[in-house]
């Protein structure tokens, strides 16, 4: 797959958000983390913008790893490359002898070539093998899913992480298919869906299939568990004054995200206290006045730039002993 194709989304305003926290003078020597390497467009582009900083890379797709790999190449050993889920974080961290970082950027969702990639089965405009998972090494496939998980688990599956409200009827078309004979191609799967939805269903959001391969995508690859785990780890992993850009693109995600940043700016002090002490304070400072869009000019652009959503937080206040 080109390189060139690859756009970073909102790339600029997340090296705006980070700015600071890598210029500053306190810190010559920053250390930046890059939780979702993919191609390695805005990793490239932080170890660009900031010459003193060393990078931190994570992914757990080993094809992305080596395509940044060439990519960093020129970076020499400013970029550290690992193979890790991002809810690692702090594993990864320990093993590198960093005790915090100044800055930490996540961009969420499937990589430009996760999608690109047709054998990798996560694009629904072409057939292919229902696999799914970001770490081809490890883990069920997108077929395993759809041909063993009881009916009321797929149910509750589409429901949560793909907000489909026709779950139901896709569910028991899904059970009749596979007892004739198991799935293994997303073809397949892209024209019960279509076949199951009622008429105005149909007419509305795009693809009708989008919702359903989401969901199964975010079972496959565990994607709001450790999500859940791993914002909360990387604010704990965030020095005094350092900052945080998490790109989000779709409301599961940006609302774990909003929750965390919430909660790290709340006075969690009891009511009616004249003094608030130091570990009642806020941790956190909202960088951001909830989700910043994309500009009308970047969905032009780059068409995958139009679900995203960029929050920014700074940690303000180092952890009680």
């Amino acid at each position: 797959m080109s390189q060139t194709r690859h756009v970073p989304v909102m790339l600029q305003r997340c090296l705006d958000l980070l700015a600071p926290a890598l210029q500053d003078p306190a810190h010559p020597e920053p250390v930046v983390v890059d939780c979702t390497l993919g191609l390695g467009g805005h990793s490239e582009a932080l170890l660009a913008s900031f010459p003193t900083a060393r990078l931190i890379a994570l992914d757990r797709d080993k094809e992305a790893l080596r395509l940044s790999g060439e990519r960093l190449t020129p970076y020499g050993d400013r970029a550290t490359l690992v193979h890790a889920v991002y809810d690692e974080l702090p594993d990864v961290l320990a093993r590198l002898g960093i005790p915090k970082v100044q800055g930490v950027l996540f961009d969420l969702g499937v990589s430009s070539m996760q999608l690109d990639e047709a054998d990798r089965g996560f694009a629904y405009a072409q057939d292919a093998p229902l696999d799914m998972r970001m770490d081809q090494s490890t883990g069920m496939g997108a077929a395993e899913v759809l041909n063993t998980y009881p009916p009321g688990e797929l149910v509750r599956i589409l429901r949560a992480y793909g907000e489909e409200k026709q779950a139901k009827r896709i569910v028991s078309a899904v059970v009749r298919e596979r007892e004739k004979e198991p799935f293994s191609n997303s073809a397949r799967l892209v024209e019960l869906i279509r076949d199951a939805l009622p008429q105005a269903a149909k007419r509305t959001g795009g693809n009708p299939a989008k919702r359903t391969f989401q969901a199964l995508r975010i079972e496959v690859n565990g994607e709001l568990s450790v999500l859940e785990r791993a914002i909360p780890a990387a604010v704990q992993c965030l020095d005094v004054g350092g900052r945080i850009a998490v790109l989000s693109y779709q409301s599961l995600e940006d609302r774990l995200v909003k929750q965390v940043f919430a909660a790290g700016a709340a006075n969690t002090a009891p009511p009616g206290l004249p003094v608030v002490p130091e570990r009642y304070q806020p941790r956190l400072k909202q960088l951001t006045r909830g989700a910043e869009l994309p500009t009308e000019e970047e969905v032009a652009e780059n068409r995958r730039a139009a679900p995203a959503r960029l929050r920014g937080a700074q940690r303000i206040r180092a952890e009680e002993r």
